[in-house]
This record gives C-alpha cells, sequence and structure tokens, in this order.
C-alpha cells in the first residue's frame, strides 16, 4: 500500500482533476526562496524539479525549480519566488498532485484512496459493508469495515485475508480468519 497519508481532498466536480496530498510547506528557509516541506508521499522523487505541484486548498499550480534534502525534510524552490517573503505566503500550506500525475503502482498495491468505499464482501458473497478507514500500523495496513451499525471489522492487510481488490468493481473480497468477526449467529 503507499503507505503515509496520501488522500484525496474530496470528490472533484466533473472534468476537475482529483488532487493528493503530497507534502506541507513548513516555512521559508534562508533568503533565496526555498521552502522547508515536510514529505507525506512515499516516493519524494516526485518533488524534483520541473514537477508542477498544487498548493493550498485553491490548488495554485507551482514548477519546482529545485530540490535539495534537508534533515527535517526537503528543500524546494518555485518558479517566480525567488525571497522568502514572497514563498512565505504559502506557509502552512498543502502541496498536491494531480492524480492522473501520480506514480503508478506495482501489481497489487493500491494508493488509499482507492480503496476507501469499497464494498466488502466475504467468501460466500455475504457484504460485510464498506471500507471507511485505513490505519497504518507499521507491518501492514488495517482496513475499518464498517455496514453502518456500531460494530466495525477491521481487517489486516495481508495476503491471507484480502483475496481480490477489483476497482473497476468497487469490491473487495475477503477471507476472514477465525477471531476476525464476532459469531454472528450469537448476535441474530
Amino acid at each position: 500500500m503507499d503507505g503515509y497519508e496520501e488522500k484525496l481532498t474530496g470528490s472533484p466536480a466533473a472534468g476537475e482533476p482529483a488532487f493528493l496530498v503530497i507534502g506541507k510547506v513548513r516555512r521559508p528557509h534562508g533568503v533565496s526562496g526555498e521552502v522547508l516541506v515536510e514529505v507525506y508521499t512515499d516516493f519524494p522523487e516526485r518533488l524534483q524539479p520541473k514537477r508542477v505541484v498544487y498548493a493550498g486548498k485553491d490548488h495554485i499550480p507551482l514548477t519546482i525549480t529545485f530540490q535539495r534534502s534537508h534533515h527535517d525534510g526537503i528543500l524546494l524552490t518555485f518558479d517566480g519566488f525567488a525571497t522568502p517573503e514572497s514563498v512565505g505566503r504559502f506557509r502552512n500550506q498543502i502541496l498536491y498532485l494531480v492524480v492522473d500525475d501520480a506514480k503508478k503502482l506495482p501489481e497489487g498495491e493500491y494508493y488509499h484512496h482507492e480503496l476507501l468505499g469499497l464494498i466488502v464482501m466475504d467468501e460466500t458473497g455475504e457484504s460485510l459493508g464498506k471500507v471507511i478507514e485505513i490505519i497504518e500500523t507499521g507491518a501492514n495496513d488495517v482496513y475499518v469495515v464498517s455496514n453502518g451499525t456500531s460494530h466495525e471489522i477491521l481487517l489486516p492487510a495481508i495476503a491471507e485475508v484480502i483475496l481480490e481488490v477489483d476497482l473497476e468493481a468497487k469490491l473487495m473480497k475477503v477471507h476472514l480468519l477465525p477471531g476476525l468477526v464476532e459469531d454472528r449467529d450469537h448476535n441474530s
């Protein structure tokens, strides 16, 4: 899974692009228009010169002209912004990337925004609910599945549990290991 907090920023209107969160501008750095960026993406190579990123809720397009590592993140400069005062307006702004520009993941790996909202069914075809949240644990992600009741199912993102993901059909097929779900006969 593409770990970090890469999330869609909401449903785009018809014809508008969808955006992924890839970082956050912290503050200007130095005197040449650099900004310190906290990186949220597992693919920091996305933040290379000539790449267009979008800042803030208004998605202001910015072309990266220079990038270098920094112990607290990375330092970026943008075309047309050569002073700390000029880039200061982006302080604490989220940086986005258009989803269509995002790196294609290897087979069997998915961005979090692709999994959220998928209908989850067990091997018998019984609907368990929808993926409403993804918890990052370090070892593997855990998908939180809800059917609208107060009971949620926590599914570890491991091959023994997640059998199939069909993004086109918006469906996830799973195998429920013993103990993942309370005995449904006792809940009747």
